[in-house]
């Protein structure tokens, strides 16, 4: 069936044009010569009265399903990896430990730093002792004004060092800690881009992904006269009709899905704008990079006049239906 504008027809089925070629291709010469001096007989043909019905239009992009939330893990440190605590394609959880490299070197750095500091609190205490005794000697005028300043130096010397040793330990503790690698976020985790014993350096050396798996994202690229339409779609609560995925197998999966970002240019080569929509994905049928199909309700959803597609003919994009008008006379309308 298709819809076409809101009129009462009363339409002629295809099955005049089958009379129509029979009657002209019957006959010889003879025959030809009576037809022409005898009116045509009447061809039956099928007449239909259309009525309105609950049409449910879509229009169908391309996607891609991609990650709503995606984190590289990238080494903060230098270093062997020497202990990898997950498998390959894995699910974590955030704040789990996923890798470990060589250690050794922080520990004993962070060991040094932290008896670093304990050696300059103590020359603080002393410091303190020794600006106290002599400030105590100045009120009784028993020790020189210039060896009160040398201690009252010595105390705010000693006071900085300890601040300096604090920041120190700091540095190598937090150096420590980043020797192990945890999960910043919670999903899938990919196939690991280093193995143990690898050797990986601080800020370039790409060891693993993490994904979020649900839910999940499709991409699709819409047209800029439907930006508007978009928009106004994503101002709507999830809906589980609004849209349908077709996988790669030609499987479908109807979802509460919903747009939650509309991209921020169009593309001045191809006119198009990105569309992001969420998806829930339990299942895990989605899964990042796979091509698919989206299919979204458009405005001509609701009740419609319907035509049988065996009453309509098409050539170039133009649509030809017969309508049966006053004194029962036939009618060739047209639709683009």
């Amino acid at each position: 069936m298709i819809n076409f504008m809101n009129k009462n027809y009363t339409i002629v089925a295809a099955t005049l044009y089958a009379g129509s070629l029979i009657f002209s291709a019957c006959g010889g010469k003879d025959q030809s010569k009576q037809a022409g001096m005898q009116a045509p007989a009447a061809v039956p043909v099928e007449v239909s009265t259309v009525q309105e019905e609950q049409v449910t239009g879509s229009d169908t992009y391309p996607g891609t399903v991609v990650p709503l939330n995606e984190v590289e893990l990238r080494a903060e440190v230098n270093g062997y990896i020497t202990k990898i605590f997950v498998k390959d394609g894995q699910t974590v959880s955030k704040g789990q430990k996923l890798y470990e490299i060589d250690r050794s070197r922080y520990e004993a750095a962070y060991n040094q730093a932290r008896a670093q500091v304990q050696v300059a609190k103590a020359n603080l205490e002393k410091a303190k002792k020794d600006a106290e005794r002599y400030n105590r000697l100045a009120e009784q005028d028993a020790v020189a004004k210039q060896r009160v300043d040398y201690a009252q130096t010595d105390l705010l010397t000693a006071q900085a060092n300890v601040t300096a040793a604090e920041a120190s330990l700091s540095s190598v503790q937090t150096d420590l800690r980043r020797s192990v690698i945890i999960a910043p976020a919670s999903g899938k985790i990919g196939i690991s881009q280093a193995k143990q014993g690898s050797l990986v350096t601080a800020g370039s050396t790409l060891i693993n992904t993490i994904s979020s798996a649900n839910p999940i994202g499709v991409d699709i690229s819409i047209d800029e006269k439907d930006i508007s339409r978009f928009t106004s779609l994503q101002r709507k609560a999830a809906a589980d009709s609004l849209f349908t995925i077709q996988l790669p197998d030609r499987s479908k999966i109807t979802g509460s899905g919903r747009i939650v970002a509309v991209d921020r240019a169009v593309d001045s080569q191809t006119g198009t704008l990105k569309v992001r929509i969420s998806f829930p994905n339990s299942s895990d049928r989605l899964t990042p990079g796979m091509n698919c199909t989206v299919s979204v309700l458009n405005t001509q959803t609701g009740k419609q006049l319907t035509i049988p597609y065996k009453a309509i003919s098409e050539q170039l994009g133009e649509f030809t239906v017969f309508v049966v008008g006053d004194s029962n006379k036939v009618n060739r309308e047209m639709y683009h």
